[in-house]
Order: C-alpha cells, then structure tokens, then sequence
C-alpha cells in the first residue's frame, strides 16, 4: 500500500529526515515512535502529500505521488489518503453531519451519495443522534469520532493518525484505538499512526521508532 525510497528533507539546512524507506501492505497498522524532533510528524506529513520531499519516492496505492502535478496531487489526497489529527480539526460553524460530508462535496460527489454516506458513518460510529450537533456541543470523544468518519468519508485507501489520542481521556483514548482496529478488522484499512500512546505503539502490527532522521 506504501513504498517509500531514500525520503531525504531538509528544513533550514537541518537535515530532518534521511533516507527513510518504507514498505507497509494494505491492511496493516503501522506505529511511529521516536523522540519529539525526530521527524515522526514530518514523515507523516509527507506520507500525506501536504509536503515534498527534497529527495526519493513515495508510492501509494500503487501511484508515484512524487511525480504528480499540484492539481492532480489535491485530487490523489482527496480520494486516497484521510487524517485524523490531534485536535480534530473540525469547522467549529459547521454540523457533524456537515463536517463528514467536506471531503465528498470537495470531489464533486453528489448530495445524496454524501449524505447517504455521512449519516452511514456516523450511525456506524455511534453518532446518529448527534449529526445536528456543532463541535463545541459534542465531548472530545464524539469530535475525535466525527473527525475520523470525516477521513473516511471517501472511502481512503490510507489512514494517516497524528497522536490521535492525545487529547483524550484514557477512556476515549481506549475507544478510539479499539475503533482503529476495528476499522481494519472489518474494512481492511491501512493505518499509519504517530503516537507518543505506549499502548497504541505496542498494539500496532509493526512498531518503527524514528531516532535522528532514520529509522533504527
């Protein structure tokens, strides 16, 4: 599901990350650990396509994502990759039901295939009587639970997670990695995750720790 070869990136003449290679098939969660400034959020960002490289390649789901154009890029990010971050980044003006539907109306889906959708995935992650609800009126748990029916509203091929509990209570946190797993028990999902959670690290498929720009 995911090759990268050699990723090298350079921020202000600091070497961050050096050559990383990557390989992590389709179904499989994967954990990223490693001290803070070791270059965990900067590989994930990459993975993500919200940052290039200064060298290698990346392919995912079968396509060279270093050789897409900007434009082509969006779109690839859109359809293929979703985000759960820390602090949700939900549209605090907007609906849950609303917040889901984003990523679809961004590729031109049709309103009642998002719909359908949205309100499939929040009734499958216990949320149906609170699509109506704005994020300052759901707890912590139910955003961070919006925010991942929001990435999988069109149907990813990968699920990035950026210290996805975080923020969370222990109780919360547990639900959520429970989610995870349950998403790709029944779904096949493919998982990246970036966790300082020992838990959440341990209980991955595989557990690559980032030491200095390499993985060790």
């Amino acid at each position: 599901m995911i090759t990268t070869n050699g990723i090298i990136k350079n921020y202000n003449g600091l070497q961050v990350l050096k050559g990383i290679n990557l390989h992590i098939e389709a179904g499989e969660i994967v954990s990223i650990v490693g001290a803070s400034g070791a270059g965990k959020t900067t590989l994930l960002q990459i993975l993500g396509t919200l940052d290039k490289p200064d060298n290698g390649t990346i392919s995912i789901a079968g396509t060279d994502v270093t050789k897409l154009k900007q434009k082509s890029l969006s779109a690839f990010r859109n359809k293929e990759i979703g985000f759960v971050f820390q602090f949700h980044q939900l549209l605090p003006e907007f609906t849950a039901f609303e917040n889901v539907c984003i990523p679809a109306w961004i590729a031109k889906t049709t309103k009642s295939v998002a719909e359908k959708r949205a309100k499939e995935l929040l009734d499958y992650l216990g949320l149906s009587n609170r699509i109506k609800h704005k994020p300052s009126e759901l707890s912590g748990g139910e955003q961070q639970r919006v925010a991942v029916a929001r990435a999988l509203m069109n149907t990813p091929s990968v699920l990035l997670a950026d210290e996805p509990s975080g923020n969370l209570d222990s109780r919360n946190a547990q639900e959520l990695h429970d989610l995870f797993f349950k998403l790709r028990d029944e779904f096949k999902q493919t998982f990246v995750i970036v966790t300082h959670n020992e838990e959440l690290a341990n209980r991955a498929d595989r557990k690559l720790t980032i030491k200095d720009g390499v993985i060790v």
